[in-house]
């Protein structure tokens, strides 16, 4: 059945990125721009996690939220199992339930928004799915609030100026959590290229066509 085997690979597309932007997280971006350290404020992972709402919405306009939905869950339980070998666990427990939560909201905004002009669904999709994303992943991952999930790392919990730029300190993890939403949403937008090059490609299924 095509809608199964497109499931398949969408999910073993969205477990790939999961997996990745879990061990990418971990790993600040060295070096200078502008005499701000990038290292207080990104981290690898912000630049591959947008994939997943590009594997989501081009899922979900082909054949629907009812298999978007099939394709983030397969992809989160791939996704989670493998991380908690590929990552600490309470990275694992944080990229999970963030992951589930933002992108059935991505699923939420594309469903509402996809009979407006072409770019409208995904963008608002992504930005929104990736603002509450970042704040539940970086919450649950370094704030000492959540520290019952697993022991956090020192050097995400000392200080360091807002955005590596601004005089007030805070802890390096929300400066991490701010750049990292910076770069999704930028990449968001870049991810629309492909997304708008595939939709010739991978047109919706009729059943699809007909509820719009």
């Amino acid at each position: 059945m095509l809608s199964s085997r497109y499931t398949f690979i969408y999910a073993l597309l969205m477990a790939a990125v999961v997996v990745a932007s879990n061990f990418l997280v971990q790993f600040p971006v060295m070096g200078t721009l502008w005499g701000i350290a990038l290292g207080d404020l990104l981290t690898w992972g912000a630049f591959i996690y947008p994939v997943a709402f590009l594997v989501t919405d081009l899922a979900n306009r082909q054949f629907g939220p009812a298999v978007a939905r099939r394709v983030v869950l397969v992809g989160f339980v791939v996704g989670v199992t493998l991380s908690f070998v590929a990552a600490p666990s309470r990275i694992a427990v944080a990229s999970g339930t963030a992951f589930l939560i933002g992108q059935l909201l991505d699923i939420s905004v594309f469903n509402q928004l996809r009979r407006q002009t072409w770019w409208r669904a995904p963008l608002a999709g992504s930005l929104l799915g990736s603002a509450l994303d970042t704040l539940l992943f970086f919450s649950l991952a370094f704030a000492p609030i959540f520290a019952f999930i697993g022991p956090n790392e020192d050097f995400a919990i000392s200080s360091a100026p807002i955005l590596g730029v601004f005089a007030a300190e805070a802890p390096r993890w929300i400066s991490w959590a701010l750049g990292d939403l910076v770069v999704k949403i930028l990449v968001g937008v870049v991810l629309l290229l492909p997304y708008g090059a595939l939709m010739n490609v991978l047109k919706p299924m009729p059943q699809v066509a007909a509820a719009r």
